[in-house]
């Protein structure tokens, strides 16, 4: 997004749903972040492996395709959370009062029924994957060190299952907005302007002194 956003709180409902999903949405994120420092890791030892005693690390590329589901999927709730996917602020910064929310409440519905079809989808490809009378409950493994795929799989459609969780907020949210007319609704992303972004930053970094 082009600009910075803010999630507002109070003692509703919604603000306390918000923030029981904003516990679950760090903690995935915090696993990804882990999982960037593990691929780090491995990365030191394959090369220095390879350089030092001319053995790489066995199964590098096998751990890495394992990773991959936890950096791409697990924080997208998160950043959802606060607004920082990809948005056309210039063309919603433009919008106020119930034409934003309105705006707002049909992109999160779209983007709700985009994900919902995105966990049947790879619910169903992790089935395929998943068999619980096989070696390890896998029909399929990595082709180097033969590492089950199918906790790999199951990853995508927990994400997305918990980034349908947000938007259900956010729709109550948005929902909520348009139809009291609120001008700073709780528990969805708020648009700040340049002033109260500078403002924000220099809070930030007053906090650090």
């Amino acid at each position: 997004m082009a600009g910075a956003s803010s999630v507002l709180s109070d003692g509703s409902l919604l603000s306390r749903l918000d923030h029981a999903l904003l516990k679950l949405e760090r903690a995935l994120a915090l696993i990804s972040g882990f999982a960037v420092f593990a691929l780090m890791v491995l990365a030191v030892i394959s090369v220095g492996g390879r350089n030092a005693l001319n053995t790489p690390l066995p199964g590098y590329v096998d751990w890495i395709e394992q990773a991959m589901p936890l950096i791409a999927f697990m924080g997208i709730s998160f950043v959802q959370r606060d607004g920082g996917h990809i948005r056309m602020d210039i063309l919603i910064g433009q919008l106020r009062g119930r034409a934003l929310w309105l705006f707002e409440l049909i992109s999160v519905i779209l983007i709700l029924i985009l994900m919902l079809a995105l966990v049947w989808g790879s619910w169903a490809h992790f089935l395929r994957s998943f068999d619980l009378s096989a070696p390890l409950w896998s029909r399929d493994s990595s082709i180097d060190i033969g590492l089950p795929i199918w906790p790999a799989k199951l990853l995508a459609p927990v994400a997305f299952s918990v980034l349908c969780l947000r938007l259900l907020l956010q729709i109550w949210g948005f929902g909520r907005a348009f139809v009291l007319g609120l001008e700073n609704p709780v528990a969805v992303p708020l648009i700040q302007d340049s002033a109260a972004q500078a403002a924000h930053e220099a809070e930030q970094l007053e906090g650090r002194d």
